[in-house]
């Protein structure tokens, strides 16, 4: 454990252990707005390689990265397709929107997931009065929709799709390591389902920031006008580019130690009575769980379990999350659940407000 504190909000908490820092604070720098930061340039042929496509680009943060990938495909007026809880169209304040005149058009899937009928069923036909359909994005692993994968023959059948509408794709892959070691597919594979990837850094990877856009030479040299426009111009960014290095080399394959600790989690609280979850659909690092709502709100089961030192989040009124990562190891992962145990238990819940927080 990397503190006396269970943190499970989410994946975004970790702390860069001294490996990376050595990395980082080691690391050669240039001006990455001219193309000069050899660390940059390196973790970005780097991504490009491993997803199989021709360029990548740096960016700030997932959200960032996605909202690049939106304005390059997209012209103002255009619209998307996501399932209705995607981050794209509900965490990242409205940037279709603000940043590329963008709408979003929600679709009710499964666990966060879409399929070629839905798709479907909710593309709008040529007409004036409609916005034009352009993209069609998916998050893979989902997040709100539970930390579920997709099947790599759904990824495909989707791509097919898309190419026979004519529409572009962009896979959201904030958590796409997760997704990777889940089902055993590589994330080459997965990106040759999609004409953009990003990849969050800050997730379960460890690191402090970052992440990267992978896609044709065309749309990555959009992208990077897109940075530019939004204010995400980077100059010495090696140092954080470094950190993205070690990650690759040291974080991906752990992954399953945090899926295996979400899953001993979900289990163990299985077996307390006003929890309500279903173990077998825990697939990767998130834990999504129910709690009676005569035992108390999320938001109180929250805040009872801050007092005893574990922290996650009440995403909804009855409802709440807990992401396992590198920072808890299995004693922490036990500890939340005699705290969970204790506090659904003792009904030591007082009426609270629902809190949000960065998902």
């Amino acid at each position: 454990m990397a503190s006396a504190i269970v943190e499970l909000r989410s994946d975004t908490f970790t702390m860069p252990g001294p490996g990376m820092r050595r990395a980082m604070a080691e690391a050669v720098c240039g001006d990455d707005m001219v193309g000069e930061d050899p660390t940059v340039n390196a973790l970005e042929a780097r991504m490009a390689d491993l997803l199989g496509k021709e360029a990548a680009v740096f960016a700030c943060s997932g959200s960032q990265s996605n909202q690049m990938a939106v304005w390059s495909h997209c012209r103002s007026g255009d619209e998307l397709l996501i399932e209705e809880t995607g981050h794209i169209a509900n965490y990242e304040g409205g940037g279709p929107a603000v940043l590329s005149g963008v709408s979003c058009r929600k679709i009710r899937g499964e666990r966060g997931g879409l399929n070629t009928a839905l798709l479907n069923a909710a593309l709008r036909p040529p007409n004036q009065h409609f916005s034009p359909t352009r993209l069609v994005c998916l998050e893979n692993s989902t997040n709100i929709g539970g930390g579920a994968t997709y099947v790599l023959e759904q990824l495909k059948a989707i791509r097919t799709w898309a190419d026979e509408k004519q529409l572009l794709v962009h896979i959201d892959g904030a958590r796409l390591f997760n997704a990777c070691i889940a089902r055993g597919y590589s994330a080459r594979e997965v990106a040759a389902q999609a004409d953009t990837v990003s990849i969050c850094f800050s997730k379960g990877l460890g690191c402090p920031m970052g992440s990267v856009l992978v896609g044709s030479r065309e749309t990555i040299s959009r992208a990077r006008r897109a940075r530019k426009v939004f204010g995400g111009a980077l100059r010495q960014a090696g140092f954080p580019a470094a950190a993205c290095l070690y990650a690759l080399d040291h974080h991906i394959n752990r992954l399953a130690e945090d899926h295996a600790n979400a899953r001993f989690f979900a289990e163990q609280i299985a077996q307390i009575p006003g929890v309500k979850i279903a173990p077998h659909e825990v697939e990767t690092n998130l834990v999504f769980f129910e709690i009676d709502s005569h035992i108390g709100p999320g938001a109180a089961i929250a805040a009872a379990l801050k007092e005893r030192g574990i922290n996650l989040y009440a995403i909804a009124p009855q409802r709440l999350r807990a992401c396992f990562h590198l920072d808890v190891d299995r004693a922490g992962a036990e500890r939340a659940v005699v705290g969970l145990r204790e506090v659904v238990q003792s009904g030591a819940c007082v009426a609270g407000i629902h809190a949000g927080g960065n998902y």
